[in-house]
């Protein structure tokens, strides 16, 4: 019997691939099947040599991995030419003639492969009637095209993550589906290309669960909009709190103009602060944009459930940039708009002709121009240049380095409540990218361009220069041998701590001096004149306790 491998190349080391688990554990009786994964950081080298050793390697292909798959694959025949190589994946789906064409590649399953891989396994290396299977006979390319329809209640009692090593999966982010398929029809997403929502069984959906709840940590959910349905929503919600360790955190996309104020009461009565992430693709609020897609979008609807649920579900939004009927000025106020909701993270992500999408099928309607290797990433269009978005990628860089990694909260919040955020994140970007362009830079050197660009820029904003000390001041568990703001005199420093009866022998103290209210400013972003001394006490395990003097008689900690 032939020996076959299950395998893929992660982006990451914590990500795992469902799809193989799956497909492993329907066929595994069949025997001499095996699985395994890899990063795309492993070389082709260290990846075929263990691949070499099977009769026939199938890989699971996505835009991430498709480039460095097929140099495993080429390498995979150089050291045994007997070796059948077959892809399967949504890279190979939908215009898989390219991939057909290397001489590296034997077969090709398109689309969903449970139903074409078990007859695959059933019968090689006589797979003529294997359904959606793409094949070389004489030189001939022969695929066998059928509709095959997967019940997924043939997944019911079943545990794809059965076969792992419980103590790995605590370090891995886990993905669990409860149901396949979209009922929307975005034109740049591949699920709009299967808009049959079917569920798996509940028993079994709630029986991994608590699985992945027992020996993970990290838990994101496929489904591509969970809340479609209320009452499974809240079910699903009620069982991971009567279920969930502490450590537990929980991911799932959602569409928040449909959430149901039943979700939300629930929400608010019962979730815990910080056990749920949702990430919402906003993508635009440009109407027109989104009509062009196929998007039904509400973005007052959106930007109000976010609000109401921000103070317990850490909001992970999305932004594409290209989008049709999408100009300069209509993405500024798209880009504005969103960061006015001041989310954990902000996704900007630059639109991608996906194989078998209708954004990639009529680009040439709208003047698209995009790379033809993946991610497919668009180059230029109709609506934004080829330099705009060149600048847009400077910006994204911007947002990465001092909003998403939380450097300068507390500056871009201020920013974006005085001037205009997308101007200052473009500014910014172009300034660090004629810094440093590739060149590795530290922590100090984000502060210094920061205070650069800022110098440069806004020369009379005292309070921008002292919420830029106080975003340094916070990144440290040890005390910074340098700031970008002067520090209060020593002796003044040294009678408020004592004053304070704080330990000075145990601890280090940073005093800054400023012109506001700090407390209002972290509540509302406004900026009320006050003198103020902020009190950083740096323990050198932890970031520090930011201590509030307003005078000599007030006292107050303020978690940031």
């Amino acid at each position: 019997m032939s020996k076959v491998l299950l395998t893929t190349l992660n982006a990451k080391y914590i990500h795992l691939n469902l799809a193989i688990r799956i497909l492993y554990d329907l066929n595994a009786a069949e025997g001499n099947l095996f699985w395994k994964e890899f990063t795309i950081k492993e070389t082709s080298h260290t990846i075929a040599e263990y691949c070499s050793q099977y009769d026939v390697v199938c890989f699971s292909c996505y835009i991430w991995n498709i480039t460095p798959t097929i140099l495993a694959a080429e390498k995979i025949k150089t050291l045994n030419p007997n070796c059948k190589i077959l892809l399967g994946g949504p890279e190979v789906s939908y215009d898989w003639h390219d991939k057909i064409a290397l001489d590296c590649v034997d077969y090709i399953i398109t689309g969903e492969g449970e139903i074409p891989f078990a007859s695959f396994l059933k019968n090689y290396p006589n797979v003529s009637l294997v359904p959606n299977l793409v094949r070389k006979q004489n030189e001939e390319i022969l695929y066998q095209q059928q509709p095959v329809d997967f019940d997924v209640k043939n997944l019911g009692n079943r545990n794809p993550y059965q076969y792992d090593d419980t103590a790995e999966l605590n370090n891995k982010v886990c993905y669990i589906e409860t149901s396949r398929g979209c009922p929307y029809k975005c034109e740049f997403c591949l699920a709009s290309l299967d808009n049959k929502v079917r569920y798996l069984p509940i028993d079994t959906i709630k029986d991994n669960l608590l699985y992945l709840m027992q020996h993970g940590k990290v838990i994101k959910f496929l489904d591509r909009t969970f809340n479609i349905k209320k009452d499974f929503t809240i079910d699903i919600f009620q069982f991971i709190l009567d279920n969930h360790r502490p450590e537990n955190v929980f991911q799932f996309e959602i569409t928040a103009d449909i959430v149901h104020p039943d979700i939300i009461k629930f929400i608010d009565e019962k979730v815990p602060k910080g056990l749920f992430r949702f990430e919402i693709g906003i993508q635009t609020v440009n109407q027109k944009s989104n009509l062009e897609v196929g998007r039904k979008q509400n973005f007052e609807k959106t930007s109000g459930i976010i609000k109401q649920l921000n103070h317990k579900i850490e909001m992970h939004l999305d932004l594409i940039v290209g989008l049709p009927l999408e100009y300069w000025d209509d993405l500024k106020y798209s880009f504005e708009s969103v960061f006015k909701l001041f989310p954990p993270e902000l996704q900007l992500g630059f639109l991608k002709f996906l194989k078998g999408t209708p954004v990639r099928d009529k680009h040439e309607q709208y003047g698209y121009e995009f790379d033809i290797n993946p991610p497919y990433q668009i180059i230029k269009s109709n609506f934004l240049s080829a330099a705009e978005l060149h600048h847009v990628t400077l910006l994204e860089n911007a947002l990465e380095i001092y909003w998403n990694k939380k450097r300068a909260k507390h500056t871009l919040k201020y920013i974006t409540a005085t001037y205009s955020i997308f101007d200052f994140l473009l500014g910014l970007g172009r300034q660090f990218d004629a810094t440093y362009k590739s060149q590795h830079y530290t922590l100090n050197n984000i502060y210094t361009t920061l205070t650069k660009y800022v110098a440069e820029h806004f020369t009379e904003d005292i309070i921008l220069q002292q919420l830029i000390a106080i975003d340094f001041s916070l990144q440290h568990k040890v005390k910074p041998s340098s700031f970008f703001y002067l520090e209060i005199a020593k002796d003044e420093k040294f009678n408020i701590i004592t004053a304070l009866k704080l330990n000075h022998h145990k601890y280090r103290y940073t005093a800054l001096a400023i012109d506001f209210d700090w407390e209002i400013f972290l509540q509302t972003q406004a900026i009320q004149p006050s003198k103020s001394i902020l009190l950083f006490e740096y323990t050198g395990a932890q970031l520090p306790r930011l201590i509030v003097t307003a005078c000599e008689t007030t006292v107050e900690d303020v978690s940031v």
